[in-house]
């Protein structure tokens, strides 16, 4: 018996049309905020997706790997981030800032669950040579917008990992554990406190450290995100530090347009990838319904320039990735029915050819329309059609095609009338355009 392999998985009617659908809505909106459709190599050489400045060795072991018949290593790409970075570096005449889309497919040999497969579609947005928070502010802004055109309400939680390193550092936590502490951290809601404070003491934090850290943030999970920053900023001393600065830039950018409410600053984010070097953050489904992550990014300066081969050049970058599989796992509860052809145009005895040349022209004046299957009898097709949903039949028979006419239906108007097919256009079109 034939089968997927196991995190694959085939789309097609409903689901498929609901797919298509969300992906056309969202590239209305990337359009809207005048991001520009891009397409990256989905094969990538080995050199460039196990660098250090990649995807960090929890995806690296989770890559697809090949070689080719010059035995040159090469990997399935496991992100959309790397191979855009390597775009950018590639072709240095690029307009900045430069702003792009792409969806596209991804692979990780990672545990399969509800909205997690090992083949699936990303969806990402960037936007290069913006220094500034309004770049993390408006992709924030097309997130929520993206999210709430979807019909799923979000919780866009955010961090800044400058930030978090600065507080760590005062809590007590060695410089070089500070990254693999941020790891672990993000682990809270998955692991629980008592899980995530083992782990620290584990990776050599020590107990006072460690239980300063948990306290802190578990202080801080009521509070309102304004005072839960500000009195992490006084209890460590950090105020004046790079990091503060730009918490409270992004901050107050994102209250003056007025997105406060649907993003939450969370002291203790980090996301998993090791690239970050600013602003971080993860939406997630407000109802509570769905625990996993519904997308996520944040700002990566040092990628490109690592890539470039200049290491001391930073491209300011900011980038946000949407989940289809999520996302999708979400609305498959509203999927909605496939809209049916509102034209059927169909054949009777031999006029195959006449039914076909009707159809076309139909076409060619941008109405959806259907040729029913050639032999089927003139009722069962007539009403597939109105079962279908179709508004309109026409009926091509040998009377019809000798006088140069065709027979029209209104089927939810009950009116029947035969027409030059010019006409019949004319009164399809007043009713659907």
């Amino acid at each position: 018996m034939m089968s997927n392999v196991k995190g694959t998985v085939d789309y097609y009617g409903v689901e498929q049309a609901q797919r298509s659908r969300m992906i056309r809505q969202m590239e209305e909106l990337f359009t809207l905020y005048d991001y520009e459709a891009i397409e990256t190599t989905i094969l990538n050489e080995m050199e460039l997706l196990t660098a250090k400045y990649s995807g960090g060795d929890e995806i690296v072991q989770e890559m697809y790997t090949l070689r080719d018949r010059g035995q040159r290593e090469l990997g399935l790409r496991y992100d959309l981030t790397v191979p855009f970075s390597k775009l950018v570096a590639a072709y240095a005449g690029l307009p900045m800032p430069f702003r792009r889309y792409e969806f596209g497919k991804v692979f990780r040999d990672g545990p399969v669950k509800r909205g997690r497969l090992r083949e699936f579609t990303q969806c990402d947005v960037d936007v290069v040579g913006i220094q500034g928070p309004e770049a993390e502010a408006e992709l924030l802004s097309l997130a929520a917008r993206v999210y709430e055109t979807l019909g799923i309400p979000v919780v866009l939680r955010w961090n800044n990992r400058r930030f978090l390193a600065e507080w760590l550092a005062a809590a007590g936590i060695p410089e070089e554990l500070g990254q693999t502490v941020m790891l672990t951290l993000d682990k809270i809601a998955k692991l629980g406190l008592d899980a995530v404070r083992a782990e620290l003491i584990d990776k050599g934090v020590t107990y006072s450290a460690a239980d300063t850290v948990l306290h802190a943030i578990m202080a801080d999970e009521q509070k309102e995100p304004v005072a839960a920053f500000e009195r992490l900023c006084t209890t460590f001393g950090i105020s004046d530090l790079p990091g503060a600065g730009e918490v409270r830039a992004l901050m107050g950018l994102l209250d003056a347009i007025g997105l406060s409410p649907v993003c939450r600053f969370d002291p203790s984010l980090s996301r998993g990838l090791s690239f970050y070097t600013g602003t971080v953050y993860e939406a997630f489904d407000a109802s509570g319904s769905y625990l996993s992550s519904l997308g996520g990014g944040g700002r990566y300066d040092a990628i490109i320039g690592q890539l470039a081969g200049n290491p001391a050049v930073l491209y300011p970058t900011v980038g946000f990735s949407f989940g289809l599989e999520p996302i999708m796992a979400l609305a498959r509860e509203r999927l909605v029915p496939i809209e049916a052809a509102p034209v059927v145009v169909i054949p009777i005895g031999g006029m195959v050819a006449e039914a076909m040349r009707t159809a076309e022209a139909i076409r060619a004046c941008g109405i959806r329309t259907r040729l029913s299957p050639v032999g089927r009898k003139v009722g069962k097709a007539l009403a597939s059609a109105a079962s279908a949903g179709s508004r309109f039949a026409i009926l091509i028979g040998e009377d019809e095609t000798k006088l140069g006419k065709v027979q029209l239906r209104d089927m939810e108007a009950r009116i029947e009338e035969t027409l030059a097919l010019e006409e019949a256009i004319y009164r399809i079109e007043r009713v659907l355009l």
